[in-house]
């Protein structure tokens, strides 16, 4: 007997469905769902492939305990009142702060709103995070001081009816590929696509125009298009007077960064940049999508700002066929972030400094909650060096192989007096633990995931957990033996988050059961909210903030003369900590590798294929090279998703001073023949 579970995929951000195919309790395959708004019954290969894992030999089942350096196996009970006391002990010696949580854009929304309740309610700290700290917490920071609210500003739905689709810093062929295809929709539709990117991604080939700028220079090509732009009259003048602010000030930083100035810190030709600020501005509808190759740098918030001083100018925002897509990376940033697994906000963005938020929030949870904000992922790990932060709670994040400069990272955990990790395999991050607790996949769990398109979506049960325990119940357990009771079944959870956040009020598993809704939704009734900024923004007028180029902290130099930037790849998907089990897609790309312009190649001596070794000034890997014109002279790119190859040995662990997120996309390296 075949039993089809209906669920969403556990990949990237996109939010495509599909059902399980599940006979004996083991799922045998998967289907696409034809009903369902996001993917309309297509998957990209790694969603035809997402059954595999779960059942992969390498899942953990038991939690292990090391003892003398070594993990054994344990019980339940023992596990959990280990970690417990662990906890307890250490709260009481070093105080709250001690301690801090990572949650996980791996899990539910339920989960997460346990993982941050139980960090301030419980442990008594607001230093909980997550990885949108590595990769879109620019996005949160930039939109949230422009327009009021950080997230993708209109739906999927209008990308194909657009007349121009802007791609800067994003590769949405390989790394969200249904959104790929509503893009190439667009194109067949007679829409122009521009594409800026350091790299010569699939979709160039097709666009109206590619720019190659060298990386860490956006901000130079986005102030160049705007100065462009009001040189020319092509500015939305009514948009601008009505709806916006800071106008002259704009104006003014901008007057320096013409097309031809702009050239010598970029790289692109002035006529380039002229055509790209023509096409976008001349255009009815038109949208800017995004992604980490413009979040994840020590600017990435001015980045995230550039643009949306550039849709404003051109009054491309807060309507339909419009605005600005920010590409997630993961099945549940979007969601982590919005259910308050963030230093400084409620489920809601909703602040923990406000008084009046807090007090809502220690009624409905029955205790005193911290005042002040906590600690982001980045400084967690400095904190830990300093002997400051003796304890971390990790929930299904890889911080040795996801965070940059994997040494420092290292070296953070391991002075940590207690480390607890739950996970599905043993990665690189549960090897240094304490205690590892086996969690839960998706297909082994209730709740629901937001996608990138601000979507709620459901997440259903296709077998029982196979440790035994989802991460909700482990939360749970723990948080019972330190004294604090919390909700398990997860509608009631999910209702409870909707209590308390004015946006999601409207949220329940009964409404989201058909297709999803999009938040906001502020009442019972509430349809959700495709396009957001209607009318005017949520902080009423947008901001223009003026912003000027800034290089990356690390720039080439006689000793390390190549910019080296990362990326992903169609057949893998972050650390390949589920991508590399599924030998289908290991086969198409088993290795880690470095592109390198031909040019480079023939004055080093070696050509594709040739084993080389890429160093910066934190670490070194021997990978093998591909001789390509991908990339400029003097540029090299790599993939990161080889835990036995870790990319990230080489990133550079300077960060953008607001969101704190690392500058994986620039630094000097060099390369040496083998």
């Amino acid at each position: 007997m075949m039993k089809k579970v209906l669920t969403t995929c556990p990949y990237c951000g996109v939010g495509c469905n599909f059902y399980l195919d599940v006979r004996d309790e083991r799922i045998v395959g998967v289907i696409p769902a034809k009903s369902n708004p996001v993917s309309k019954g297509y998957l990209c290969v790694k969603g035809w492939h997402a059954h595999e894992p779960v059942q992969h030999p390498d899942r953990l089942k038991k939690p292990l305990l090391k003892e003398n350096g070594r993990f054994k196996e344990v019980s339940w009970d023992t596990a959990l009142d280990y970690v417990a006391k662990r906890l307890k002990g250490i709260k009481d010696k070093y105080g709250p702060d001690s301690l801090a949580v990572c949650a996980s854009a791996r899990c539910t929304n339920e989960e997460n709103y346990l993982m941050m309740k139980f960090a301030r309610a419980v442990l008594g700290t607001n230093n909980v995070d997550h990885c949108a700290r590595t990769c879109h917490a620019a996005t949160v920071s930039g939109l949230n001081q422009s327009f009021g609210s950080g997230a993708s500003t209109n739906s999927y739905d209008e990308l194909p009816y657009m007349d121009c689709i802007l791609i800067i810093g994003s590769n949405p062929t390989e790394a969200h590929p249904i959104v790929g295809w509503r893009v190439r929709t667009a194109i067949d539709n007679g829409a122009k696509v521009i594409v800026c990117d350091p790299r010569r991604i699939l979709p160039a080939e097709s666009a109206e125009l590619y720019i190659q700028q060298y990386p860490g220079t956006d901000i130079a090509l986005i102030n160049a298009m705007i100065n462009f732009i009001l040189k020319e009259n092509l500015h939305d003048k009514e948009f601008i007077e009505k709806r916006t602010e800071g106008f002259d000030e704009l104006r003014q930083a901008v007057s320096d960064y013409t097309p031809e100035s702009a050239a010598e810190i970029t790289g692109v030709e002035p006529e380039a940049i002229k055509k790209a600020a023509r096409i976008y501005a001349s255009s009815k509808k038109a949208c800017i999508m995004y992604s980490l190759g413009m979040t994840e740098h020590t600017v990435g918030t001015n980045n995230i700002i550039s643009m949306a001083n550039l849709a404003m100018v051109t009054g491309h925002v807060g309507k339909e066929f419009s605005g600005l897509y920010p590409m997630r990376g993961q099945n549940n940033v979007q969601g982590a972030c919005d259910m308050g697994a963030l230093p400084n906000v409620f489920s809601g963005y909703q602040s923990v400094t406000d008084g009046e938020v807090r007090k809502k929030f220690e009624s409905a949870w029955g205790v005193k909650l911290p005042e002040a904000a906590g600690l982001t992922l980045t400084d967690m790990m400095f904190k830990a060096i300093e002997g400051k932060l003796k304890c971390f709670y990790i929930i299904g994040e890889d911080q040795v192989r996801t965070d940059p400069d994997t040494h420092m990272i290292e070296r953070a955990l391991k002075s940590l007096e207690f480390l607890v990790v739950h996970e599905i395999f043993l990665t690189e991050t549960a090897k240094l633990a304490d205690v590892v607790l086996p969690g839960a996949s998706y297909a082994e769990k209730e709740g629901t995931f937001t996608c990138a398109e601000r979507r709620f979506q459901r997440v259903r049960r296709a077998i029982e957990p196979i440790s035994g325990k989802t991460d909700g119940d482990i939360i749970i357990e723990v948080s019972k033996r330190l004294g604090y009771e919390m909700e398990s079944e997860p509608s009631k959870i999910c209702d409870e988050m909707a209590s308390l956040s004015p946006i999601y009020s409207g949220v329940s598993f009964e409404r989201i059961e058909e297709s999803g809704l999009q938040w906001p939704v502020p009442a019972k009734d509430h349809p959700g909210t495709p396009v957001v900024h209607l009318g005017q923004f949520r902080r009423g007028l947008g901001k223009f903030i003026p912003v000027t180029h800034k290089p990356p902290a690390e720039v080439p130099d006689r000793e390390y003369p190549f910019i080296l930037s990362t990326g992903r790849l169609l057949f893998h998907y972050n650390t390949g900590t589920m991508t590399t089990r599924v030998s289908n897609l290991l086969r198409e790309f088993p290795r880690n590798f470095v592109e390198i312009n031909p040019d480079d190649a023939k004055a080093i001596g070696i050509r594709s294929n040739a084993k080389v070794k890429v160093v910066t000034r934190r670490g070194e890997l021997v990978v093998s090279a591909q001789v390509t014109d991908k990339v400029k002279r003097r540029v090299i790119w790599m993939p990161f998703h080889y835990s036995n190859e870790p990319t990230n040995v080489l990133t550079n662990s300077a960060f953008d001073p607001v969101c704190r997120t690392g500058e994986y996309k620039a630094c000097a390296a060099k390369i040496e023949k083998i």
